[in-house]
């Protein structure tokens, strides 16, 4: 007789993993250290948006505070990189946020986080490219955009008006160079962030060479300005203002997680990820910090210009040499977040395809370069027709949502992995069912899910020391409830933050409710016993880390426009299409295929 699975059980099946203490096998190169990990986190961040993001928000929404905004950001970014890290030490494999919910969550949101962070990479990546070709076209005097509107011209209404050769010659040069040696191609990522940073320091040490400290304490009424400037001094649109900088600065950080694509290509990754990760957004965060520091000493922040805050400033203090070293920077940081945008999308790719959930040539190994061949050119193929084709201007917030969510995940991962037993990335299906035996007619009697036990682990009377079936039934459900509340919170104050404002009682009291639900919540995760096995690395004050970074993230999501969410809506459709058609019964065989592996191994080891 055949045994029926249950819908449900088929879509959270989890991933089985072996890690015990070493690196496992690998097809790929393992050439990254951890200076080359670094580089990827640190170039793939400080874009162009370090040369621009500091001057618009300086400008538009926290005056001289907007350094503050940045400390906001970098400390909302670091609850999510320590999450990575953590991960990055446990599970050491290609495929970063997707790999992690595989082995927590299930094979279901694990092929939605995937398929986002495929989406997140490819419009990254031709985003930057696109930003490359106009960034160039303005020095040249728009030459470029003439040539190929007169070469290429589309007529399509959701297509550029023209076919952007450069944009698309761009991707694919850098994505054949990925394909064929990764070790060159760090290298020169290496000297291309160096040389980055290099600039900004040159820009931080200029800048406090010109800083007037009389900008940070303005007086409306002795300025004449074409723009709002609010109240003037050093927070003249008040600490809101701060905090909604803050929020803009967030997506400034956006780009470390490419460092956890990368376990299957580390030496000695269960140390070396973790450290690049916080190594990485230190050294972002005082790049922002330092830039947005001087830019505001420099001149008055209302009148920066929100394109090139930088070259603005430099020529506003006569240096235009500065000016144009300035310039070269932006040119040097695109590039470098060019490579880091598109290092880790065949990475992904290469992860989902071993596992059954996209197709096995994009998995396929080069024997020679220990590379994932087919998958990066498909990768660049693919992303060159859409920086070629369209007009990414609208399609750049979805980026947004792929990175978001990925962040969520791994959070209510960490807060998983942290209270379930069943969530054990460290044993193999053999050695599971031998702890399982040996401990059944321990749990057989104390964790039948009646609603006494239920009640009695819920609140721990019995101050159980180690997770079981009923106390990791419960943190589930805790979760999933702390994110609803999260979101009904989110909700409430975009909606009705007015009221909340003029002390309306009902919105009032709706919060007040929703937040003690909140730590209500939390207080009984904390009640719950967790695994007590010491790491190389581990997040710290878990559940309230992982907890502040979910609230954090769906948050921010809450901000994305309709037209976004629509977006992401077709992308899901098509990719949900894959899942059910190829996805759900092709990974059913591989796992088949990796536990007769694992069964195979164990009766040879009782031979």
């Amino acid at each position: 007789m055949v045994r029926q699975i249950s819908p449900w059980k088929v879509l959270t099946r989890r991933k089985n993993l072996q890690a015990d203490g070493s690196e496992g096998e690998t097809k790929l190169n393992r050439v990254l250290g951890l200076w080359d990990l670094t580089a990827l986190g640190v170039g793939s961040t400080l874009g162009a948006g370090v040369y621009v993001l500091a001057g618009q928000i300086a400008k538009d929404q926290a005056g001289p505070s907007v350094m503050i905004s940045f400390a906001i950001a970098a400390l909302a970014s670091l609850l999510a990189g320590v999450c990575y890290a953590e991960f990055g030490a446990r599970v050491p494999k290609a495929g970063s946020a997707y790999v992690y919910s595989y082995v927590c969550i299930g094979e279901f949101v694990a092929f939605v986080i995937g398929w986002n962070l495929i989406l997140e990479y490819v419009i990254g990546t031709a985003s930057v490219c696109r930003g490359i070709s106009l960034y160039l076209d303005s020095l040249l005097n728009d030459t470029l955009k003439n040539t190929f509107a007169e070469v290429a011209p589309m007529n399509v209404s959701f297509l550029g008006s023209y076919f952007d050769f450069l944009a698309f010659g761009l991707v694919v040069v850098f994505g054949v160079a990925l394909a064929f040696g990764v070790e060159t191609s760090t290298m020169a990522n290496n000297f291309v962030t160096c040389l980055n940073i290099f600039i900004l320091g040159f820009v931080i040490i200029a800048g406090a060479i010109k800083a007037d400290y009389s900008n940070w304490t303005v007086d409306p009424s002795t300025v004449s300005a074409n723009s709002t400037i609010g109240s003037g001094g050093f927070f003249p649109f008040g600490f809101e203002g701060t905090l909604r900088g803050a929020a803009t600065c967030f997506f400034g950080f956006v780009g470390f997680d490419c460092i956890a694509t990368t376990g299957e290509e580390v030496r000695n990754p269960r140390k070396n990820i973790p450290k690049s990760i916080l190594l990485s957004l230190l050294i972002i965060f005082l790049c922002y910090f330092g830039v947005s520091t001087v830019l505001t000493l420099m001149l008055p922040y209302y009148i920066q210009d929100v394109n090139a805050p930088l070259p603005y400033a430099f020529e506003y203090v006569g240096w235009p040499v500065a000016m144009w070293i300035v310039t070269v920077g932006g040119l040097v940081g695109l590039l470098a977040s060019l490579f880091g945008a598109l290092f880790p999308l065949p990475r992904v790719m290469y992860s989902m395809a071993q596992d059954g959930l996209l197709f096995k040539f994009l998995g396929k190994v080069s024997p020679r370069f220990r590379v994932p061949v087919t998958g990066s050119i498909v990768a660049a193929l693919f992303t060159a027709a859409i920086a070629g084709l369209f007009d990414l201007s609208q399609l750049v917030s979805l980026l947004s949502i792929g990175t978001l969510l990925a962040y969520s995940v791994v959070a209510i991962s960490i807060m998983l992995l942290r209270y379930m037993d069943y969530c054990e990335v460290d044993e193999n299906p053999g050695q599971r069912e031998v702890r399982a035996s040996e401990t059944t007619s321990l749990t057989s009697s104390s964790e039948r899910f009646t609603f006494g036990s239920v009640c009695t682990q819920l609140f721990n009377v019995h101050r159980v020391q180690e997770p079981n079936a009923i106390s990791s039934r419960i943190v589930g459900v805790l979760s999933t409830l702390f994110c609803l509340i999260a979101l009904g919170i989110g909700v409430l104050i975009m909606q009705a933050h007015t009221l909340i404002a003029s002390k309306e009682v009902w919105a009032l009291t709706l919060l007040i409710v929703l937040v003690v639900l909140m730590f209500l919540v939390i207080f009984l995760i904390c009640l719950q016993p967790r695994e007590a096995r010491r790491r190389l690395f581990r997040v710290p004050f878990v559940p309230i880390v992982p907890a502040i970074s979910i609230f954090i993230n769906i948050y921010l999501m809450l901000q994305l426009d309709t037209w976004t969410w629509i977006r992401f809506g077709v992308w899901m459709i098509v990719g949900l299409s894959i899942y059910f058609f190829y996805g759900l019964p092709n990974s059913y065989r591989e796992m088949k295929r990796q536990r007769a592996g694992w069964q195979k191994l164990k009766y040879s080891d009782r031979l």
